[in-house]
């Protein structure tokens, strides 16, 4: 009977199922996959040789042409035949221009044709690149973030994607000796190289020796990290790490190889999720990359169903907001069903707790029209493990798994403050920050493994196969007045679960206070819930009697799911101001970054948990009245 209620899912292997455990001193405990690591390239250029030389016509990377209107227009392709020529051209260009690791190339671009010829030019080169935050340019106000990138890698060229939408963020950061390459349009005042300089340079046997020349231990690319109360650091990412993970990839998600990929991926290439695990898994497998010029907004959703309607993926990524918007809009969008679900074996979420409900939905729309579902995946990684570190084992995942480790990493589980850290040991991993040997220094054990600060328990602690579940940032935790500890990611995890689809993210609080609390960040189905036009202001949706007496409920049932003070949610509130960059509050993947939050919103953290902010929401069993301190739901201006 249990068979034939099983669910059914399209076929997907999974590479690492078991593990090897070793006990070491005071409860540390040693895990590696079964599986060994097999060999891999030597750099990422021997990819983009090899599949120039095999499939020289087939499309590498694509983009839609930007028309003059700001649409997008017809698919403009690359063969990997002209991705090499290309990457020749400009590696010679940097080249003649005598830059190196000190004096790399800075990138200021969204995912773009000219940006992937650029980091190709840079790998074949032998010169690093560093792919920047577009939002340290174009949304940050002061542009500190991007003074502080730009000087700790004292770049010798800047290449800007476009003069008008770049070109107040260089003139107040790009130094005036520092050559200027454009994309397209102009910088008033101040002279750039035309982008057809680099690419109708003609190459030389030099730069071909000098590809020669790179080796496992070339730094490819800086990655800088998001930054929580401290100014990003720069992650130095080698060929060895890049080709270890994706040779690690490889053997944990199988389907790689079975077919060259087909990406539609919007994940921007400044942050590792999107520049090394997908960019790479296409230039190494020999698939064919799509880029996205959507975003899981409601501004920017449509374009992304628009590509996904027309092009079907054979595996696709997303963050959790994304999927979110997949499911509601597959629900009455046949078109988008069809072709989107033809042929994709493998969904795969990272950055944030997918709320189950958002998984069940997904899996009630495939059902309905494929009769089967399709696995959605996740693990757990970072910048500094290039990112893939564990991967789920089984198609029973549910929110909160990441699996196992990958072939050829190591993992160290170390009690600390009542959880287990999980520490990190392989070719994968960083060998440190640029220009920081300091942090350096302490992001490392004495045995050599990455202090990641992430979280982990045991799925079944009789049964370390079926892997680990995610337990929150341990520097994310903190003690109540009691002097009991709360365990923010597990907490939560279950407040946005509770809350989809109306709440994308929670900020717990509640610090040497008697009673947690938790200021919620409302997700853009919100609009939906209050009932108003498209263009209500944000005060108005929050007062609306829909959303206060949703909110109302979700107050209540919290309260009703808490076991202790730990765990007992004594107040709601909805943020108006939504989480800004310049603060390090929310990273490029649209994450909420809880210790910024935190210290930049200390006065109203303080007022909420005082009890004195207004338009606060407490339980009906909390001895307030009818909930709500003052009858309004989250309008203040915060």
């Amino acid at each position: 009977m249990a068979a034939a209620t099983s669910p059914r899912y399209r076929p997907l292997a999974f590479g690492v199922t078991r593990v090897e455990v070793r006990e070491g001193a005071g409860g540390v405990r040693y895990l590696r996959a079964e599986q060994p690591l097999q060999p891999c390239a030597a750099r990422m250029t021997d990819h983009l040789l090899h599949w120039a030389a095999t499939a020289p016509e087939r499309t590498f990377i694509a983009r839609r042409e930007r028309l003059a209107d700001g649409s997008t227009g017809d698919w403009r392709r690359i063969s990997y035949a002209r991705a090499l020529q290309a990457a020749r051209s400009i590696g010679q260009a940097l080249l003649d221009r005598g830059l190196s690791a000190e004096r790399p190339v800075a990138i200021l671009s969204e995912n773009s044709l000219e940006h992937a010829l650029l980091a190709l030019g840079c790998l074949y080169a032998g010169v690093p690149y560093c792919p920047v935050s577009p939002a340290y340019s174009t949304l940050s106000q002061d542009h500190e973030k991007l003074r502080h990138v730009l000087g700790t890698l004292t770049p010798g060229l800047v290449f800007a994607a476009d003069g008008a939408r770049y070109g107040r963020a260089i003139a107040a950061a790009v130094p005036t000796d520092v050559e200027v390459v454009l994309g397209g349009g102009e910088l008033p005042g101040r002279p750039a190289t035309r982008w057809a300089a680099l690419l109708d340079t003609p190459p030389t046997d030099a730069v071909d020796a000098a590809m020669r020349g790179t080796g496992p231990d070339t730094i490819t690319k800086f990655l800088f990290t998001s930054g929580s109360t401290k100014l990003p650091k720069a992650v130095v990412n080698t060929h060895r790490m890049w080709c270890a993970n994706q040779q690690q990839m490889r053997q944990s998600m199988p389907v790689l190889l079975e077919a060259p990929p087909v990406l539609v991926d919007w994940l921007p290439w400044n942050h590792t999720f999107g520049g090394n695990h997908n960019f790479g898994l296409v230039l190494v497998n020999g698939g064919t990359l799509h880029i996205d010029d959507g975003k899981p907004t409601p501004a920017q959703m449509p374009e992304t169903l628009r590509n996904l309607r027309e092009i079907a993926p054979t595996v696709y990524f997303n963050v959790p907001t994304g999927f979110e918007a997949l499911a509601h809009a597959m629900q009455a969008d046949a078109v988008l069903r069809r072709n989107l679900l033809s042929r994709v074996r493998m969904f795969f979420y990272a950055g944030a707790a997918l709320a189950q409900p958002i998984w069940d939905l997904l899996h009630a729309v495939q059902e309905a029209e494929i009769g089967e579902r399709i696995v959605m995946t996740c693990g757990l990684g970072m910048t500094e493990s290039s990112p893939f570190g564990l991967f789920v084992t089984s198609h029973d995942v549910q929110s909160g798994h990441v699996g196992l480790p990958t072939p050829g990493l190591e993992l160290k589980l170390v009690p600390t403050d009542g959880k287990l850290e999980i520490r990190y040991r392989g070719p994968n991993i960083t060998p440190g920050y640029w220009r920081a040997p300091e942090a350096t220094a302490e992001a490392f054990d004495e045995e050599g493994f990455f202090r990641t600060g992430d979280a982990v328990c045991w799925i079944d602690d009789a049964d370390p196969h079926r892997g680990l579940r995610f337990d929150g940032r341990i520097a994310e935790d903190f003690k109540l007045a009691t002097g009991t500890f709360v365990s923010v990611g597990p907490l939560r995890a279950r407040i946005v679960a509770a809350g989809a689809p109306y709440v994308q993210d929670a900020v717990i609080t509640g610090l040497n206070r008697h009673e947690v609390g938790a200021l919620l960040v409302p997700a853009p189905a919100i609009r939906r819930l209050a009932g108003l036009p498209d263009g209500a202001a944000i005060d108005a949706v929050l007062a609306s009697a829909p959303v206060v007496a949703h909110f109302q409920q979700l107050a209540d049932t919290l309260a009703a799911q808490g076991t202790g003070s730990a765990n007992r949610v004594a107040r709601l509130h909805l943020l108006r101001e939504p989480p800004s960059i310049d603060q390090g509050e929310v990273t490029d993947k649209g994450s909420i970054n809880q210790r910024a939050v935190l210290k930049h919103r200390d006065a109203l953290v303080q007022a909420f948990d005082d009890g004195r902010l207004p338009h606060t929401i407490v339980p009906r069993d909390a001895g307030r009245g009818p909930g709500r301190t003052d009858g309004a739901a989250g309008s203040g201006a915060h």
